[in-house]
């Protein structure tokens, strides 16, 4: 890579100058502003102490040493410390063949050697469909997966889902009193839908009857632990726990119709797993892990029989883990998913993607993995994002005003339809082409809107503003690459053979502007991974979408008539196309062929 030979070059002419013996790591680079002549700019401050002299006068000596001992440097201009280097036009047609050759440009593969990673997302509970939450967690926890992969992990994407407790109870006993044997079959809704459901209807009847407890003369508190229902929910928890026939029977029904629904929305999102665990397996081995921790001393029982950690001496407080009457809370399940994962597989690095309301469990999580022996314990990297709203406000699941994943999927499809009849894009398509194309339209739209902003960063999603085919958008992306397509589908028809550029033509500032763009690809990709962050590689692509746009406007290409400038042209669109599939391929959004 070209900033791998300007460091070395650096640090030689740091030696040879001033008698500085620096590391390549020292050697600071950046692409140089627009509003200066150059391709890549030094930093060199770093430099002036030990030269004792000015800044402009030792930019202006290493300048010349590399004009003079550095064949890619071929002239440079100075601006105080910094020093900004024009690169030969042969090494940009060269590195832009270098490209075209390397069908994993940009990607590190893993081997038998490499480490792994396990990479855990969705963890839905089975009392409710999945909703735009989900959907954020799902598509950022895919895409890191993605992007972690093209660094050289290997990668298992895991799901623990969350399929016992009261709120699964809710539902059930709802279903029971309310449902009159309503079925997925017999009703027509999805099995995730239709538990949802029962799971608002219990909250509807429950609070009408903390309303009439009230209304009696209760206190809210006494009210809501004594509403009929509550108990009644409760009562059927513990039937579960002691292994009822009939409790266990209805719970794994109910849940198969959920699992079956989530499959369906899993696939309309296009995410996948390697593994998937359930909390009612793993929250006894959690038990076992904890009691095990008690008699090596690193927990201790209280007299009421609960079992605790301490962790005020790591700056925390003490945790809970077995409650008195012995059942797990969270936190024990988690262990227990930790001991089965690590027995599944030998993880050299955990990552879970859970929102920042869960920032304290992990880091407790964290000190108690390592305290119980796991190796990857200290080093397990909570993947701490925002969350997700509307326009309207924050979103309530017992309510019933969550947006539901797969009416948002459907609405994001429809108006992609739309907006393509309405600007005439799909008019000569099959109508099979055109249920693909704008189901691709839609699905890239919610993609790309939710995972280029910061995932760090809470953030509202506007439907309408994702789906339009102009600015920072899937669409957008998504028709320049097809734009791409059709002049590449055009030359072939004309019988233009797009071959390796001679590296000795000249070449124009906008053709080096994208061949730049284009190296600092792999760069992008590692920042993303050792930042967690899809956002990277989406803004990178759109920069690269907009660059490539306005090349295209100001530079012909199938009327071009020097045969040599049409080639490198060609080329050169070719390999756009080619990384903006590659970068979107990291965020998981297809690339339609035409638009």
């Amino acid at each position: 890579m070209i900033e791998t030979k300007l460091s070395q070059a650096v640090v030689a002419a740091v030696k040879s100058l001033y008698g500085l013996e620096v590391e390549e790591s020292a050697v600071q680079l950046q692409k140089t502003r627009s509003e200066f002549e150059g391709d890549i700019t030094l930093l060199t401050f770093p430099f002036v102490k030990a030269a004792r002299k000015a800044p402009e006068q030792v930019s202006a000596e290493i300048g010349e040493y590399l004009v003079a001992n550095e064949g890619l440097v071929v002239k440079f201009n100075v601006v105080k410390g910094f020093l900004n280097l024009s690169i030969n036009q042969q090494h940009w047609v060269a590195t832009l063949n270098n490209i075209n050759a390397d069908a994993d440009f940009g990607y590190t593969r893993a081997d038998e050697n490499s480490p792994l990673m396990m990479i855990e997302y969705s963890s839905p509970n089975t009392n409710k469909p999945l909703h735009l939450g989900h959907i954020r967690n799902n598509l950022l926890g895919y895409s890191i997966s993605r992007i972690q992969e093209a660094n050289g992990w290997k990668i298992v994407k895991t799901n623990i889902v969350n399929d016992r407790g009261i709120h699964i109870c809710k539902s059930m006993l709802a279903w029971l009193k309310y449902g009159n044997g309503e079925t997925p079959a017999s009703s027509g809704m999805k099995g995730d839908h239709l538990v949802g459901k029962y799971y608002v209807e219990f909250d509807k009847h429950y609070k009408a009857e903390v309303k009439e407890l009230m209304a009696q003369g209760m206190e809210e508190d006494e009210a809501k632990r004594k509403a009929p229902l509550m108990i009644e929910a409760q009562a059927m928890l513990l039937k579960w726990e002691q292994n009822d026939p009939e409790v266990r029977g209805l719970w794994r029904e109910m849940n198969e119709w959920v699992y079956a629904g989530f499959d369906e929305t899993y696939k309309k999102m296009g995410v996948d797993f390697d593994k998937i665990y359930y909390e009612s397996d793993t929250y006894l081995e959690g038990k076992s892990k904890v009691e095990e921790g008690l008699e090596k001393g690193i927990f201790y029982r209280r007299p009421d029989n609960s079992v605790w950690a301490n962790l005020t001496a790591d700056g925390l407080d003490e945790k809970l883990l077995l409650r008195t009457d012995g059942t797990s809370v969270y936190m024990t399940q988690d262990i227990g998913t930790a001991k089965l994962r690590y027995q599944d597989y030998p993880i050299n690095k955990m990552v879970y993607v859970v929102g920042n309301e869960q920032n304290y469990h992990f880091q407790v999580l964290s000190l108690l993995l390592d305290k119980l022996g796991f190796e990857w314990g200290k080093e397990l990297v909570h993947f701490s994002y925002g969350m997700v709203e509307l326009p309207e406000g924050k979103m309530k699941s017992r309510e019933g005003t969550v947006v539901d994943a797969d009416d948002l999927i459907a609405e994001m499809v429809a108006q992609a339809r739309e907006t393509s009849d309405e600007l005439g894009k799909l008019d000569n398509c099959s109508e099979d082409e055109v249920n693909d194309i704008c189901r691709m339209v839609g699905l890239g739209a919610l993609k790309y809107f939710i995972l280029k902003v910061d995932p760090r960063k809470n953030m509202t999603f506007n439907p309408k503003e994702s789906i339009d085919f102009n600015g920072n958008t899937g669409p957008f992306i998504q028709y320049t690459n097809a734009r791409i397509k059709s002049v590449l589908r055009k030359a072939a028809e004309q019988g233009v053979e797009v071959v390796a550029a001679n590296e000795g033509m000249e070449i124009t500032e906008k053709e080096r502007t994208l061949i730049q763009m284009l190296t600092n690809y792999p760069n992008v990709v590692r920042q993303a991974g050792e930042d967690f962050s899809p956002a990277l590689i989406a803004n990178y692509v759109y920069d690269l979408v907009k660059e490539y746009n306005q090349f295209y406007q100001a530079s012909p290409i199938l009327k071009e008539e020097n045969a040599e400038v049409k080639n490198l042209r060609l080329l050169l669109s070719a390999n756009v196309a080619k990384v903006i599939t590659s970068g979107m391929g990291l965020l998981g959004i297809e690339m339609p062929e035409r638009m």
